[in-house]
């Protein structure tokens, strides 16, 4: 009974104690916890971003776009902890077109692809307007190869075979229709296959196509594949009249493909198109700064997946560029030249 009586008494006093010390905690100590609450709170959102999904699209399951975007898309979840994936596909003018219709959120794209999308040519029936730029990537090489005994040794030889141009639509196909076009090739001069890396590999070995196009990086997967157990020829770009196509195709740019590449002797004269990295007008210039700086700082690991990537530069990243370029990649590459 004592006990029980003492046991309030004892809680009050204990109390009073409890809210003499609050009362007699100083302003300072309340104003360092808040600050130690406010920074935890920046820490965090800088390492958020406001999107919570982002998807990448890219290409085919074997090319340097899926390989390179499926790097990229893990940076994107180890630093931010966002629910990020890749989606394969067509490539370039479908990567657009679902970037445009908001089915995903960053995408790579050829240059020449990207370019008839803002002017609304070709597969584009009027200019897309929601479309902006992260970066200008790496090039992407045009590689037209053949068998040695088929005896073809320049574009203009492909006038009458069967040829694998890409997937319809694909940027690579769009490319292989201008090369043509300005040696004087339309459609109607060969036999066209629509078929991807994958399948144009298969169809060469099967001996069902002649010749096939393949535009990516360098290598390309599935032409070193290829190589093991075929007698493979590169077909070569007269660079002359390559010149004369980029005066009215300045996205097009002179290249060589090195000795050695696919067991070639000598360096493979041919074309190259830049790659561009793109994301919706929608995000935010918060987000496109952030993604932007976490593709520059994770570049290493991006040159691990794809040796393409190796070509990947901050240095070249602004240089043309083919779309408006993104607020927040904008401040990102600001920031660096003030440095």
């Amino acid at each position: 009974m004592l006990n029980s009586l003492k046991s309030p008494l004892l809680l009050s006093a204990m109390l009073s104690a409890t809210l003499g010390l609050t009362a007699c905690s100083s302003p300072s100590s309340e104003s360092t916890d808040s600050t130690a609450t406010d920074s935890a709170a920046t820490d965090t959102a800088a390492d958020k971003l406001d999107t919570k999904f982002l998807t990448i699209a890219t290409g085919g399951a074997s090319g340097p776009y899926n390989i390179i975007g499926t790097s990229l898309s893990e940076v994107y979840v180890k630093t931010f902890g966002v629910n990020s994936k890749t989606q394969t596909t067509g490539a370039s003018v479908e990567n657009v077109n679902l970037l445009t219709q908001g089915k995903v959120d960053m995408v790579l794209a050829l240059s020449d692809v990207v370019t008839d999308a803002v002017e609304g040519k070709n597969n584009f029936d009027k200019p897309i307007t929601n479309i902006q730029q992260i970066a200008v990537l790496y090039p992407n090489v045009v590689q037209i190869v053949t068998t040695k005994k088929s005896g073809i040794k320049n574009i203009e030889d492909l006038r009458g075979k069967r040829i694998a141009v890409g997937d319809q639509g694909s940027g690579t196909e769009v490319n292989a229709r201008t090369l043509l076009e300005g040696f004087g090739i339309t459609y109607d001069d060969v036999t066209v296959d629509y078929l991807g890396f994958a399948e144009a590999a298969d169809g060469m070995k099967a001996g069902k196509i002649e010749a096939a196009f393949f535009s990516s990086g360098l290598p390309n997967s599935s032409l070193m594949e290829l190589e093991q157990g075929l007698d493979l020829q590169l077909i070569t770009i007269n660079q002359d009249k390559l010149q004369e196509i980029i005066a009215t195709k300045p996205y097009f740019k002179t290249f060589e493909i090195p000795a050695g590449t696919y067991g070639n002797d000598a360096a493979i004269p041919t074309a190259a198109i830049m790659n561009a990295l793109l994301v919706s007008s929608e995000l935010s210039e918060a987000d496109g700064y952030k993604l932007t700086k976490a593709l520059f700082d994770n570049l290493d690991g991006l040159k691990t997946a794809h040796q393409a990537a190796n070509d990947i530069s901050l240095a070249t990243a602004r240089e043309g560029m083919v779309a408006p370029i993104h607020p927040g990649a904008k401040k990102y590459y600001d920031e660096q030249a003030a440095k």
